[in-house]
Protein backbone atom coordinates (compact mmCIF):
# COMPACT_ATOMS: atom_id res chain seq x y z
CA UNK A 1 0.00 0.00 0.00
CA UNK A 2 1.65 2.93 -0.95
CA UNK A 3 0.13 5.51 1.84
CA UNK A 4 2.13 3.17 4.04
CA UNK A 5 5.30 3.76 2.40
CA UNK A 6 4.68 7.38 2.25
CA UNK A 7 3.59 7.98 5.82
CA UNK A 8 6.44 5.19 6.94
CA UNK A 9 9.06 7.62 5.02
CA UNK A 10 7.42 10.89 6.85
CA UNK A 11 7.50 9.08 9.94
CA UNK A 12 10.85 8.09 10.20
CA UNK A 13 12.13 11.29 8.86
CA UNK A 14 10.53 13.21 12.30
CA UNK A 15 11.48 10.36 14.47
CA UNK A 16 15.71 11.67 13.12
CA UNK A 17 14.85 14.79 13.04
CA UNK A 18 13.62 14.59 17.13
CA UNK A 19 16.03 12.12 17.68
CA UNK A 20 13.22 9.99 18.45
CA UNK A 21 13.62 6.14 19.27
CA UNK A 22 10.70 4.04 18.61
CA UNK A 23 9.28 0.35 19.06
CA UNK A 24 6.14 -1.72 19.01
CA UNK A 25 4.14 -4.31 20.30
CA UNK A 26 2.13 -6.18 17.38
CA UNK A 27 -0.73 -8.52 17.90
CA UNK A 28 -3.04 -8.88 14.96
CA UNK A 29 -0.33 -6.89 12.20
CA UNK A 30 1.86 -9.46 12.94
CA UNK A 31 5.00 -6.84 12.10
CA UNK A 32 3.24 -5.27 9.30
CA UNK A 33 3.75 -1.72 11.48
CA UNK A 34 7.77 -2.60 12.03
CA UNK A 35 7.97 -3.83 9.00
CA UNK A 36 6.63 -0.51 7.25
CA UNK A 37 8.97 1.38 9.74
CA UNK A 38 12.35 -0.46 8.82
CA UNK A 39 11.16 -0.49 5.27
CA UNK A 40 12.51 2.82 5.11
CA UNK A 41 16.61 3.98 4.54
CA UNK A 42 17.86 5.12 7.85
CA UNK A 43 15.50 3.95 9.98
CA UNK A 44 18.00 2.04 12.16
CA UNK A 45 18.67 5.77 13.36
CA UNK A 46 14.77 5.45 15.04
CA UNK A 47 13.79 2.05 15.80
CA UNK A 48 14.42 0.17 18.52
CA UNK A 49 13.10 -3.51 17.86
CA UNK A 50 9.61 -5.08 18.09
CA UNK A 51 7.46 -7.70 19.44
CA UNK A 52 5.22 -9.80 17.87
CA UNK A 53 2.91 -11.03 20.13
CA UNK A 54 0.35 -13.12 18.79
CA UNK A 55 -0.82 -15.24 21.86
CA UNK A 56 -1.78 -14.63 25.01
CA UNK A 57 1.06 -16.68 26.49
CA UNK A 58 3.31 -14.63 24.97
CA UNK A 59 1.77 -11.59 25.75
CA UNK A 60 2.42 -12.00 29.37
CA UNK A 61 5.73 -14.06 29.20
CA UNK A 62 7.59 -11.79 26.79
CA UNK A 63 6.27 -7.98 27.25
CA UNK A 64 4.40 -8.53 31.07
CA UNK A 65 0.59 -8.48 30.14
CA UNK A 66 -0.95 -9.20 32.98
CA UNK A 67 -2.96 -12.51 33.08
CA UNK A 68 -5.56 -10.65 34.82
CA UNK A 69 -5.78 -8.43 32.34
CA UNK A 70 -5.96 -11.17 29.05
CA UNK A 71 -8.62 -13.10 31.31
CA UNK A 72 -10.54 -10.29 32.77
CA UNK A 73 -10.73 -8.02 29.05
CA UNK A 74 -9.19 -10.47 26.51
CA UNK A 75 -6.42 -9.33 24.09
CA UNK A 76 -8.12 -7.35 22.30
CA UNK A 77 -9.06 -4.14 24.47
CA UNK A 78 -8.05 -1.25 25.69
CA UNK A 79 -6.33 -2.85 28.91
CA UNK A 80 -3.86 -5.28 26.69
CA UNK A 81 -2.83 -2.84 24.51
CA UNK A 82 -2.20 -0.23 27.35
CA UNK A 83 0.33 -2.86 29.18
CA UNK A 84 1.49 -3.81 25.66
CA UNK A 85 2.76 -0.28 24.91
CA UNK A 86 3.68 0.52 28.13
CA UNK A 87 5.41 -2.62 29.04
CA UNK A 88 7.58 -2.40 25.71
CA UNK A 89 8.65 1.27 25.39
CA UNK A 90 10.04 0.41 28.88
CA UNK A 91 11.46 -2.90 27.90
CA UNK A 92 13.32 -0.88 24.73
CA UNK A 93 14.11 2.11 26.61
CA UNK A 94 12.32 3.42 23.89
CA UNK A 95 10.43 7.25 23.61
CA UNK A 96 7.55 5.93 21.87
CA UNK A 97 5.98 2.44 21.62
CA UNK A 98 2.83 1.60 19.59
CA UNK A 99 1.13 -1.54 20.47
CA UNK A 100 -1.87 -3.04 18.02
CA UNK A 101 -4.37 -6.06 19.07
CA UNK A 102 -7.45 -6.86 16.97
CA UNK A 103 -9.23 -9.10 15.12
CA UNK A 104 -8.41 -9.02 11.62
CA UNK A 105 -10.70 -11.80 10.44
CA UNK A 106 -12.12 -13.28 8.63
CA UNK A 107 -12.58 -15.59 11.70
CA UNK A 108 -12.79 -14.79 15.10
CA UNK A 109 -14.86 -12.04 15.58
CA UNK A 110 -18.06 -12.17 17.76
CA UNK A 111 -20.75 -10.16 18.18
CA UNK A 112 -19.16 -8.25 21.24
CA UNK A 113 -15.86 -7.94 19.46
CA UNK A 114 -16.49 -8.36 15.74
CA UNK A 115 -14.01 -8.42 12.60
CA UNK A 116 -12.44 -5.04 12.43
CA UNK A 117 -12.49 -3.91 16.43
CA UNK A 118 -8.88 -3.01 16.27
CA UNK A 119 -7.58 -0.94 19.66
CA UNK A 120 -4.53 0.69 19.04
CA UNK A 121 -2.23 2.87 21.82
CA UNK A 122 0.89 5.32 21.75
CA UNK A 123 2.99 5.19 24.73
CA UNK A 124 5.44 7.88 25.06
CA UNK A 125 7.25 9.15 28.62
CA UNK A 126 4.09 11.17 30.40
CA UNK A 127 2.21 10.49 27.85
CA UNK A 128 -0.32 6.87 26.87
CA UNK A 129 -3.81 6.91 25.17
CA UNK A 130 -5.42 3.93 23.69
CA UNK A 131 -7.88 4.16 20.72
CA UNK A 132 -10.72 1.55 19.94
CA UNK A 133 -11.08 1.19 15.78
CA UNK A 134 -13.98 -0.52 13.28
CA UNK A 135 -11.98 -1.26 10.32
CA UNK A 136 -13.46 -2.76 7.48
CA UNK A 137 -12.91 -5.03 4.32
CA UNK A 138 -10.94 -7.93 4.27
CA UNK A 139 -7.92 -8.94 6.46
CA UNK A 140 -5.04 -7.29 4.43
CA UNK A 141 -7.11 -4.13 4.37
CA UNK A 142 -7.75 -4.45 8.50
CA UNK A 143 -4.31 -5.28 8.72
CA UNK A 144 -3.18 -2.01 6.52
CA UNK A 145 -5.68 0.27 7.98
CA UNK A 146 -4.45 -0.34 11.81
CA UNK A 147 -1.19 0.02 10.36
CA UNK A 148 -2.03 3.64 8.85
CA UNK A 149 -3.74 4.56 12.05
CA UNK A 150 -0.37 4.02 14.02
CA UNK A 151 1.41 5.99 11.29
CA UNK A 152 -1.06 8.70 12.17
CA UNK A 153 -0.39 8.29 15.85
CA UNK A 154 2.81 8.51 15.79
CA UNK A 155 3.17 11.46 13.28
CA UNK A 156 0.56 13.57 14.83
CA UNK A 157 2.16 12.98 18.44
CA UNK A 158 5.75 14.02 17.12
CA UNK A 159 4.36 17.06 15.49
CA UNK A 160 2.54 18.36 18.79
CA UNK A 161 5.74 18.34 20.62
Amino acid sequence: MDRIKVKSQNVVKLLIEKRLKITSAESCTGGLFSSSITSVSGSSECFEGSFVTYSNRIKNKIIGVKEETLSKYGAVSEECVLEMAENSRKMMDSDISIAISGIAGPNGGTKEKPVGLVFICLSAENYIKAYKNIFYGDRDNIRNLSVLFALDLVENYIQNL
